[in-house]
């Protein structure tokens, strides 16, 4: 991975988090036990805190950052998807952020609520807990079933597993040429499907 300290402010990483090594840390970055941090990612905390809180995961491309004086926070299991930039903004325990997804600064992404892929969720703008948000400016669509929750806490449980299979077997090598016999494919202890799936299997 890339880390810069600027201002004699050097980024922190539990032992237990997995970075990526294309991912890039600058200066006051704190990730937490049990984090990973996808391929890509860029957190630049050179004007303000950017913290990742226990088993919260931050994915391939995503970007964090904040304006002077301020803190960028992933609470405890967030879950932050391909592709989203947060700027200045609170995304609190268990909450997911879609691909592609905008939170601005100030906002605050309730406890176990969903952020809809491609959503742009304003500056100063409250997600209640337990909601699913959506559209260009976010709006509340309608409150979260135990069932989406459950999901969502699924999926993050996955990426907590990943940060122990990345630290524990993930290597750079060189690509075969061919395709094995019997080529080996990756199994799974928890059967995590999309969302629209679930939602098929209860109807």
């Amino acid at each position: 991975m890339k880390v810069y300290s600027i201002d004699s402010i050097t980024p922190v990483i539990d032992p237990t988090a997995y970075v990526h090594p294309s991912a890039v840390l600058i200066g006051d970055v704190i990730i937490g036990p049990r984090c990973y941090v996808g391929p890509a990612a860029c957190l630049r905390g050179d004007f303000g805190r950017l913290v990742l809180k226990e088993g919260a995961n931050i994915q391939d491309t995503c970007v964090m950052h904040g304006f002077p004086g301020t803190d960028t926070v992933v609470e405890e299991d967030g879950h932050i998807g391909h592709g989203a930039v947060l700027h200045g903004c609170v995304v609190k325990r268990n909450a997911l952020v879609g691909m592609n997804a905008v939170i601005m600064d100030g906002a605050v992404v309730g406890e176990s609520s969903i952020v809809a892929a491609m959503a742009f969720v304003k500056a100063k703008f409250e997600v209640p807990d337990r909601s699913l948000v959506a559209g260009s400016p976010a709006k509340v669509i309608r409150e979260l079933g135990e069932q989406e929750i459950a999901w969502k806490s699924a999926g993050t449980r996955q990426y907590q597993d990943l940060a122990v299979r990345s630290l524990n077997t993930m290597q750079e090598v060189e690509a075969l040429t061919e395709v094995e016999p019997d080529r080996k494919r990756l199994s799974f202890d928890e059967d995590v499907v999309p969302l629209y799936q679930v939602k098929q299997k209860s109807e």
